[in-house]
């Protein structure tokens, strides 16, 4: 039997809040554990409960969604925290990554990701809304790479890099070690020695490098991936 993931919610608009529950009772996975209406409440009350999730506003009176998930940081709270944004702000992303958030979901698009990004998170994964990656990857088209920048992928292997590209494309570790007919473990071994080559510190980190370079990985050559042959006889 499944384990009943409690979900807390902490928004100051009343109405968005309970289409975010009615939208989290819908699956009988997720129980709602909490409410709050403003930062200071959520904080106290996350303390308290210790949910598995808790969904932030960016924006609340008395304290905002990151600062509270920096509380919790400096806390060694086990609550992962799910930020809502009205902004494709990179400023804010960059934070959210720094302050270990594990999804990051667009307001306008979160009736339809909200549950997603709750599986992704439970299964130990990030998620971000495609919409704001879209953004992100658009404005690094704009920039100007120096040299050093343009051979850090020369350093991963060609299956580091696939796995990155799909990572990139906010597959979960399970759906990446389907579509590359490996083990969720071999996956996570991948983005570790990832991480250590290119020095990033966390897979939060990692998946924003892989955004960020998500044109480029779309221009890699595709690693030939073919699924196991059944080595087996007929008898």
């Amino acid at each position: 039997m499944r384990k009943i993931v409690k979900v807390f919610i902490a928004d100051d608009h009343p109405i968005f809040r309970r289409g975010l529950v009615d939208i989290i009772n819908d699956e009988p996975r997720f129980k709602i554990s909490g409410e709050a209406q403003d930062g200071a409440t959520a904080l106290q009350m996350i303390k308290e409960q210790k949910p598995d999730i808790a969904i932030l506003d960016i924006e609340m009176p008395g304290m905002n969604g990151l600062e509270i998930a920096e509380a919790l940081l400096s806390e060694n709270s086990t609550t992962d925290i799910v930020i809502l944004t009205m902004y494709k702000d990179e400023e804010y992303f960059d934070k959210a990554l720094d302050l270990e958030v594990k999804a990051y979901l667009l307001k306008d698009s979160v009736a339809s990701e909200l549950i997603d990004s709750l599986k992704a998170v439970t299964q130990g994964d990030f998620y971000i809304s495609p919409v704001i990656s879209k953004y992100l990857i658009e404005r690094n088209k704009n920039k100007t790479r120096e040299p050093e920048e343009q051979t850090e992928l020369e350093i991963l292997t060609n299956m580091e890099k696939h796995v990155l590209k799909l990572l990139a494309e906010n597959k979960t570790s399970r759906e990446i070690a389907d579509e590359t007919y490996t083990s969720i473990r071999t996956v996570q071994n991948h983005r570790t020695n990832m991480c250590a080559k290119l020095n990033l510190k966390g897979y939060n980190k990692l998946l924003q490098f892989a955004i960020q370079n998500k044109f480029i990985l779309e221009q890699v050559k595709a690693y030939n991936l073919n699924p196991p042959q059944d080595s087996g006889k007929s008898q």
